[in-house]
């Protein structure tokens, strides 16, 4: 590869003629449509004065009709009719801003269209400013720039190197405009791996989207890498872009290479569907992190209340702060029903942000039930420009090959645990199994928080280059089985049942708060929230199902204080025994149960007001009033009066029976879905013992001590 820095670094310095007229974060709205216009004249060069001589034949011809003709003379889909190129731009210093202008409009309509969008009139009037007068200088330096030998990816690297340098200028997010070339390489690997066979067919057309493509990095990569591997096929790309000079960036590189520019639409992807009816094969994407959607917020929420499933926000809508699932749910929309398949870069927030019955839970839950979700990616951190965070490839696949059904594969390419081998080798002194880190390499010089890559080495074509980097990584994805760095789990691992645990209120000397039906109030200050799994994992390792009830019953109940058995309410057919002062019982049925006890305490039955006080001692609770009618009877009985008695004595009566202190409010269970990346590789590790830690202590003490013998010496 050509060294890219080197061009972009030359190109950086023209930016030094700009100090004093321009504000360095301006820099941009020169460097840029200039680099643009200078390789599209350089990709122009060779058939330049062909053009040019075959204009007079058809100066009669329409302008579309100049178009079709001129762009075959020029062995592209665009040319330039002005007699200027940047050489000849040098010849008149002082027409320099007419002749420039004249060098763009003689651009065919899809290349000026592309000039238009960065607004670049407005620089050259102001650069031809007699108080600046620097625009001839700027065009020279830029025509000693020759451009005609990079390639397409080369390009991306440049401009993509260029912008990572205006943004810092201007205290933007580099990481909004381009994604690192080994993450897309990553992703387009993983993303045709299971398709490698039918990517070998003759003449096989794919389609490829990216709903943020930024400038084009992403479409670049993948339509190189097909070509690479089978250059029979063709490879669609389709994209939108918000920002205008990424798009015009982007739309100049589909120009180039021969892809079809109107492809590529400008605008808001979540307000404007520029391709709203169409479905792709392949989709590939890295949104913004973090970035809010509220100017969006209006026609969003609409189509989501008026359209629901049936338009793209269906599933439900994530915090106003990131949008990034939002993107997602856009991309799904746009998949066909024979089978297409999504990488998206996320950082940490999509995989759990959410409680049960959020927008986002509800999202993954969606993606999930379907099955849709194949392999989740956990890449190195410092692997971005703008960021150091943990990122993740989330690849999504709606027609799943026959062992990935119903499965969800976790990967972690994070390197630590490769990291931790190294370490623990060099610190025992012992051969080291492992000398290298085998899915990241640290970069001799950082780019903003960029620190380390990973090893572009895979070749999709003849399957070399597994044993690190992108071919280790996409190994682990193919191969489909566990390993310390494979999680294979059923989709319902990732689901779990919130409840809401209730306790009752109380009043000041600790008795129960009820309400007209006799039930305990709950108490909203003592409220609480447990996330019950579908699964559990048994101590052999098997997963099964569990109830709420048994977890219930398992994990909440013994930490919570008990109520005495509930008792029966009004209009309940009931018996019911007290214990008399004198010891003796007394049974009694009625359907008002709080009625009938309030009497027997106000002296208004006969019998026990000889006996008071009464202790409320037992009560059962029938369906209808013959069965407590014949329980009451049995209980007067003498075998009745028995039982009562032995009971009483084993403690085995209601009054002795305690019931839970606490409930469920089945009203407020909702079903949600978390992936807890990290928490499914834990690996405990043994903490170090006092003598291994004493030695270390007393190895340092021995170590100063020399070095201040030395000093002191």
């Amino acid at each position: 590869m050509i060294n890219f820095k080197e061009k972009a670094n030359l190109i950086w310095q023209v930016a030094d003629l700009l100090r004093g007229d321009y504000k360095r974060s301006d820099y941009g709205k020169v460097i840029l449509p200039l680099t643009v216009l200078r390789r599209l004249d350089c990709v122009l060069k060779p058939t330049k004065e062909q053009v040019l001589d075959y204009l007079p034949k058809i100066k009669d011809k329409s302008d579309k009709a100049k178009d079709l003709i001129l762009n075959n003379i020029a062995k592209h889909n665009f040319h330039n009719r002005s007699k200027y190129d940047f050489e000849k731009l040098k010849a008149k210093p002082d027409k320099i801003a007419a002749n420039l202008r004249n060098y763009i409009n003689g651009f065919s309509a899809s290349a000026r269209e592309i000039i238009e969008y960065f607004n670049f009139d407005d620089q050259i009037e102001r650069m031809d400013d007699p108080k600046a007068d620097i625009l001839f200088q700027i065009v020279t330096k830029f025509s000693n720039i020759d451009l005609a030998d990079m390639g397409s990816m080369e390009m991306g690297y440049i401009f993509e190197e260029l912008i990572r340098k205006f943004a810092e200028l201007s205290n933007e997010t580099a990481g909004e405009h381009f994604t690192p070339r080994e993450v897309i390489k990553l992703m387009v690997n993983v993303l045709f791996n299971s398709d490698s066979e039918t990517l070998t067919k003759k003449g096989i057309v794919k389609t490829l989207y990216d709903p943020a493509c930024g400038t084009g990095g992403m479409l670049s990569v993948a339509e190189k890498h097909l070509n690479d591997f089978n250059n029979k096929a063709k490879l669609e790309v389709f994209g939108q872009e918000i920002n205008p000079e990424s798009y015009a960036i982007c739309k100049s590189d589909m120009l180039i290479k021969g892809q079809n520019p109107s492809n590529i639409k400008f605008g808001n992807t979540f307000t404007v569907d520029g391709l709203e009816d169409e479905k792709f094969d392949y989709m590939l994407s890295n949104p913004p992190f973090g970035v809010d959607w509220k100017k969006a917020k209006n026609i969003i929420k609409s189509e989501f209340d008026n359209k629901g499933y049936s338009g793209r926000f269906g599933a439900g809508l994530p915090r106003i702060n990131d949008g990034a699932l939002l993107f997602l749910q856009h991309m799904i929309s746009k998949m066909k029903p024979r089978g297409t398949r999504i990488g998206i870069v996320f950082n940490g927030s999509p995989l759990f942000t959410g409680q049960a019955g959020s927008g986002e839970s509800n999202i993954r839950k969606w993606i999930i039930e379907n099955d849709w979700l194949e392999a989740i990616i956990a890449l190195p951190d410092q692997l971005f420009y703008n960021t150091g965070i943990s990122t993740y490839i989330w690849i999504i696949n709606n027609k799943k090959n026959h062992e990935r059904k119903g499965k969800i594969q976790l990967i972690n390419a994070t390197g630590v645990k490769d990291d931790e081998l190294i370490k623990e080798s060099v610190k025992t002194q012992g051969i080291a199994s492992l000398t290298e880190n085998r899915f990241y390499e640290k970069m001799t010089r950082s780019l903003g928080n960029k620190r380390k890559k990973i090893a572009e080495n895979a070749r999709l074509s003849d399957g070399q280059g597994e044993e690190k980097g992108i071919g280790f990584i996409t190994k682990l994805y193919g191969d489909f089985e566990e390993n310390e760095f494979v999680k294979i789990y059923p989709n319902e691992f990732f689901g779990y049942q919130r409840i809401t645990v209730e306790q009752p209120m109380k009043k000041e000397n600790g008795e129960v708060i009820l309400n007209k039906k006799g039930k305990p109030m709950s108490d909203t200050n003592l409220r609480d929230y447990e996330n019950i799994p579908f699964l559990k994992k048994q101590k052999d390792g098997k997963l099964v199902q569990q109830t709420i009830e048994k977890y219930f019953e398992r994990e909440v109940v013994p930490h919570l204080p008990d109520l005495p058995a509930q008792k029966p309410n009004a209009g309940e057919y009931c018996i019911y025994v007290l214990k008399c002062a004198d010891n003796s019982f007394y049974k009694g049925q009625t359907n008002n149960f709080p009625r009938r006890i309030k009497e027997h305490n106000n002296q208004e039955v006969s019998w026990t007001s000889k006996n008071l006080p009464v202790e409320l001692i037992h009560w059962e609770i029938f369906s209808t009033r013959e069965e407590a009618v014949k329980r009451e009877k049995y209980l007067k009985s003498g075998r009745g009066r028995e039982w009562l008695q032995k009971q009483y004595d084993k403690k085995l009566l209601k009054s002795f029976e305690r019931q839970a202190g606490v409930w469920i409010d089945k009203s407020k269970t909702k079903i949600g879905y978390e992936i807890n990346f990290t928490k499914y590789f834990y690996e405990f590790k043994k903490l170090r013992s006092l003598e291994e830690i004493k030695a270390d202590i007393l190895a340092l003490e021995k170590e100063t001590a020399e070095i201040e013998k030395k000093v002191l010496l």
